[in-house]
């Protein structure tokens, strides 16, 4: 309870300051405000030159850690490529330093990410208006790559911790009108997409000391988000995705996920996530987003902003980080025993590994076992 409290603290006190601050920024925001309209000659849009509003764009983001995902912040870009009459061809990219997970609480399920690492992701995209500009549809495919370091797991004893790297492709479809907006997924992981993560020792339920490991997976992700714009700074949605693990880190199984998000001042915005499967359970995240945009004058600033239609021209993509998933397994148990006694000769090259193990179990509340026997099983089951 401690844990899911100290992160829906983190993501109200990022709501609350905004809330404070809106009052001070008033008159600014009323100034570029108007009334929503699907009627697109009311807002004198269809007058407007797509390369008055569709400018390249840079500035920050951040997100603490949920489903599979890590606590990050970066820097992302918008830079379009090539702009027509209704359409323009762009490419998005964004790099985020990972940081480790708070204490305890894992975002992969058993062991603790650990920072820090650079991942990345990047998207080629296109998106266009229909002819009376009430609607902008979009398509876009992209790469997304994750350094992961790992720390210690869920495990009295933790040891041969890996650094891993995982990545996977990326495309999405997505339409906006002034009231709706919906964003399809699909997230795949290319290349090696399972790694053991690391060794730990446990005991089981009659009190024997077992040897198991930690083996992480990138999951597929399958999603649809439906968003429905509440008022002018406040987009609600509800989403439903599919994930899918490789054999060992299975995670199979339908999620949803609910999500806010709050402009406080022109491309300021907070979010607020939930999201709940079988396989993580409940997750609560917030996030953050700044772009510095650069637009022609006022007028044309302030049709933008009152109109989503023109805003998702360049906003940035959703659904972009490679999530992670793992699984502990047992690999040896009170059999092992008798096996490691008659091993004895063969495991010196493992004394050093054997002695730091039984220190660890002392500290981690486990009763030490013989240097023997610890250098037998890790011998045996060295990744």
């Amino acid at each position: 309870m401690n844990k899911f409290a100290g992160i829906a603290g983190k993501i109200t006190g990022s709501l609350v300051i905004s809330l404070y601050y809106q009052p001070l920024l008033a008159s600014q925001a009323q100034s570029q405000s108007l009334p929503y309209s699907d009627d697109a000659s009311a807002l004198g849009i269809m007058e407007i030159s797509l390369k008055d509003i569709v400018t390249p764009n840079i500035g920050f983001q951040g997100a603490l850690q949920g489903a599979g995902t890590p606590n990050q912040a970066g820097i992302g870009g918008f830079l379009p490529l090539s702009i027509g009459e209704n359409n323009v061809f762009f490419v998005d990219v964004l790099a985020n330093a990972n940081f480790a997970d708070f204490d305890d609480y894992s975002s992969i399920i058993n062991t603790n990410v650990a920072g820090t690492t650079i991942s990345t992701s990047s998207r080629l995209g296109y998106r266009w208006l229909n002819d009376d500009r009430s609607w902008m549809f979009g398509v876009n495919a992209g790469y997304d790559s994750r350094p992961m370091n790992t720390g210690d797991s869920n495990q009295p004893v933790t040891f041969y911790q890996k650094d891993r790297f995982f990545q996977q492709v990326a495309a999405g479809f997505e339409a906006v009108n002034n009231d709706w907006d919906f964003n399809a997924y699909a997230l795949v992981p290319v290349g090696t997409s399972e790694y053991v993560l690391n060794n730990y020792f446990s005991r089981d339920s009659n009190g024997d000391l077992r040897l198991g490991r930690h083996t992480g997976g990138a999951l597929s992700t399958y999603g649809l988000d439906v968003g429905y714009q509440l008022a002018d700074n406040l987009l609600a949605s509800v989403g439903y995705y599919y994930q899918k693990g490789d054999q060992i880190t299975a995670a199979d199984g339908s999620g949803v996920d609910l999500s806010l998000s709050y402009e406080a001042i022109p491309d300021l915005i907070f979010g607020a996530n939930l999201s709940y499967d079988e396989a993580f359970e409940t997750r609560v995240s917030g996030t953050i987003t700044y772009r510095f945009n650069n637009y022609k004058n006022e007028s044309v600033k302030k049709k933008v902003y009152s109109t989503p239609v023109l805003a998702a021209l360049s906003d940035t993509i959703d659904h972009r980080d490679v999530r992670v998933h793992d699984k502990g397994t047992p690999k040896c148990g009170a059999s092992c025993v008798a096996n490691a006694q008659a091993q004895k000769t063969g495991v010196t090259s493992y004394v050093s590994e054997a002695v730091q193990c039984t220190a660890a179990a002392a500290q981690g509340g486990v009763d030490p076992v013989s240097d023997a026997i610890c250098a037998a099983r890790v011998a045996g089951n060295k990744p």
